[in-house]
């Protein structure tokens, strides 16, 4: 049977490569794109090969990078920007197959195995799509080609920039086993931490570790990153026109000013769940996990969760965070915080009560806020407002109807 052909396409720094394009001045300067640091979201967003060279990281405050590298360029994001030239990019693997699978504005998986007969072989594609890229748009990509999807993610990461990596049956365990486990896809630093303990560091010790003390130790997620190292994965490419099922809806903000009373957090609180919850209605989903994240002045973080009764609302979702806020936090200034709904279930398939005047009053609360969605619609998304918002605009002034973000399911949890 005929192996799979595969390839992921990541777009080399591409924020930043879009914001250098045609601009001689900037090059061979450090850059990175940040975010407006009057507004306190002063974080690095990306940057160059140059910025990288000093040490510069994406997600630290644009005051470190600029100690780390004085001359560091600073440019603001163009989300609209990004937006056209991705699109424009999947334009261009379209001519090549239907099966495009993105992983993020930057990267995607394309499934060529019925294409190689028109286009030739994998690499042969990969390579001519990295050229149309180039002159096209003006942007580098890396392409890693395998017969499965994580090593073909691996492959784009093995060579940067404007590189094609190879990773096949017969190389795979002389190319892939001597990397350090956490560069294999859903290796984060926790994972890495555990499987540590256990006496693996690269892939290869991954893929000849006793599946039981996986088992045991990791559970499921144990033998799945197992498989992986071996090389056994079969998830499919998804096609162009499918659609991700959501599983989380979430959002998150940096406030203004520091945040150092429990009131003030309340403030933000309160607009981030009106958010969460306006958007689960739209889904037409309910949460039955409510999680906050929460970052300190001095960028340290922690998050929380806790189960709920499966819930569209944002008075009950508001609860549950500032209840996991008030057990959770210890003091000190808050930088930013983040509300997100997960585990969610359609709107329908909730447990119902066996008390009645419970049952109502839930339904009762539904059916205000979905009025409340009705005016904003007609009226304007300030239309209707709770008081509390009132008593800090400057906190509760943000937009989070523009800043939401919806998390589709993970290929794998």
């Amino acid at each position: 049977m005929k192996d799979r052909c595969i390839l992921h396409i990541d777009m080399n720094n591409f924020f930043a490569t879009v914001e250098c394009r045609g601009r001689d001045d900037l090059v061979g300067k450090p850059v990175a794109v940040g975010g407006d640091a009057e507004a306190r979201h002063g974080i690095i967003l990306a940057k160059n090969y140059e910025a990288k060279s000093y040490g510069i990281r994406t997600g630290e405050s644009i005051l470190e990078a600029k100690k780390k590298c004085p001359k560091l360029v600073i440019l603001p994001a163009h989300y609209d920007e990004y937006i056209k030239v991705s699109r424009a990019a999947r334009k261009i693997y379209s001519d090549y197959t239907n099966l495009i699978e993105s992983f993020g504005i930057d990267e995607c998986w394309i499934d060529v195995t019925d294409s190689e007969y028109l286009f030739g072989g994998g690499e042969r594609i990969a390579d001519e799509i990295r050229g149309r890229i180039k002159r096209e748009l003006g942007v580098t990509v890396s392409v890693g080609v395998s017969f499965n999807k994580v090593f073909a993610k691996l492959g784009s990461d093995m060579k940067k920039p404007d590189a094609t990596t190879v990773i096949s049956r017969e190389n795979f365990k002389n190319t892939v086993w001597v990397l350090p486990a956490e560069d294999l896809l859903f290796v984060g630093r926790a994972t890495k931490r555990r499987i540590n303990t256990l006496g693996i560091y690269t892939i290869g010790d991954l893929a000849t570790a006793d599946s039981e003390l996986l088992l045991r130790f990791m559970g499921k997620n144990g033998i799945m990153l197992q498989n992986f190292a071996l090389g056994r994965d079969n998830a499919p490419v998804l096609r162009n026109e499918a659609a991700y099922p959501v599983k989380s809806v979430g959002n998150s903000t940096t406030a203004p000013r520091d945040i150092k009373t429990e009131r003030e957090a309340e403030i933000v609180f309160a607009v981030l769940c009106e958010s969460v919850a306006v958007r689960l209605r739209a889904e037409g989903k309910k949460c039955t996990t409510v999680r906050i994240s929460v970052r300190s002045s001095d960028l340290s973080w922690f998050s929380k969760q806790c189960r709920v009764e499966a819930t569209f609302s944002e008075r009950e979702i508001y609860r549950a965070a500032v209840g996991l806020y008030r057990e959770s936090f210890k003091g000190g200034a808050v930088r930013s915080l983040g509300v997100c709904g997960a585990d969610l279930c359609p709107e329908r398939d909730e447990q119902i009560s066996i008390f009645e005047g419970e049952t109502v009053g839930r339904a009762r609360l539904e059916v205000l806020e979905r009025t409340a969605d009705t005016i904003r619609s007609r009226f304007g998304k300030y239309a209707i407002r709770r008081g509390l918002m009132l008593e800090d605009k400057t906190l509760s002034g943000f937009c989070p109807y523009d800043e939401h973000t919806v998390h589709p399911i993970a290929l794998r949890t």
